[in-house]
């Protein structure tokens, strides 16, 4: 009975990861626009969090889909509004962590436990979405430092962990937005060692002279170059702008 059940969670697996992948293929048309769920958890456990995701409302996520929709309009893309974001019930469980230093069996074995997790903790109301983030909400008085998010082109699934203040909502849709282009097969624009913006495809304007400091990050790249060994995290996504690379990377440029 056991190896049954077995056999039929793997089906589900293959079954579910090749249906994603003729669905990205479609989705890079980008005729119709994406559905976001978002799922916000209380990582820390803390009532301060937890009174915090009280706040939340789908009010505080428009800032991120209207810099998309502009950002999509300044390449061209006849497509009005390319994500839909949409707020849902908090989640009790907590994803998977992702390896910290794994091997790429590791990483694959993960990223199947994930989607698996995700299928059976999709919020009270399971709203229908192409894409699912999962907010994982941590008290800054308590983890002034996050570790790094995680999202997944292959699934459409991401792990974003942000400050759970109201003073910090702006900075953390930065984060989100960032982690929602991975999902639709952008790269990271920074070196991984550092962290610094990589040039030119990680500089918001790489023409400009003198180089530094740049005005805005590339949202792959996270910060802001101020000189050419100084960079700082933008406060909002007014700080931002998606560059060439990555919107060809998303379909946006062809």
């Amino acid at each position: 009975m056991f190896k049954k059940i077995r056999i039929l969670v793997l089906l589900f697996i293959l079954l579910t990861v090749g249906q994603q992948a003729w669905r990205a293929s479609n989705d890079k048309n980008w005729e119709q626009p994406l559905y976001v769920a978002l799922y916000p958890i209380n990582a820390d456990g803390s009532a301060q969090t937890q009174a915090f995701l009280g706040t939340l409302a789908q009010n505080d996520f428009i800032e991120i889909q209207d810099f998309l929709r502009s950002e999509a309009k300044r390449f061209g893309l006849s497509l009005d509004l390319p994500f839909r974001l949409r707020l849902g019930s908090a989640v009790a469980a907590m994803p998977p962590a992702p390896p910290k230093a794994g091997s790429t069996l590791d990483i694959m074995l993960w990223s199947l436990h994930f989607r698996w997790w995700s299928w059976r903790n999709e919020g009270a109301e399971n709203i229908p979405a192409d894409i699912k983030l999962y907010l994982l909400y941590f008290d800054p008085k308590q983890y002034p430092t996050l570790a790094h998010s995680t999202a997944l082109a292959k699934g459409r699934i991401g792990i974003v962990n942000l400050f759970g203040a109201v003073q910090l909502n702006k900075q953390n849709a930065v984060v989100i937005a960032h982690e929602l282009l991975h999902t639709v097969s952008a790269t990271d624009k920074y070196a991984f060692t550092t962290g610094f913006p990589e040039f030119p495809d990680g500089y918001a304007n790489p023409q400009q002279s003198p180089l530094h400091p740049q005005s805005k990050a590339e949202l792959m790249a996270g910060r802001i170059a101020v000189t050419s060994d100084k960079a700082e995290i933008p406060k909002s996504l007014a700080s931002t702008l998606i560059g060439e690379l990555t919107a060809r990377e998303i379909g946006w440029v062809r």
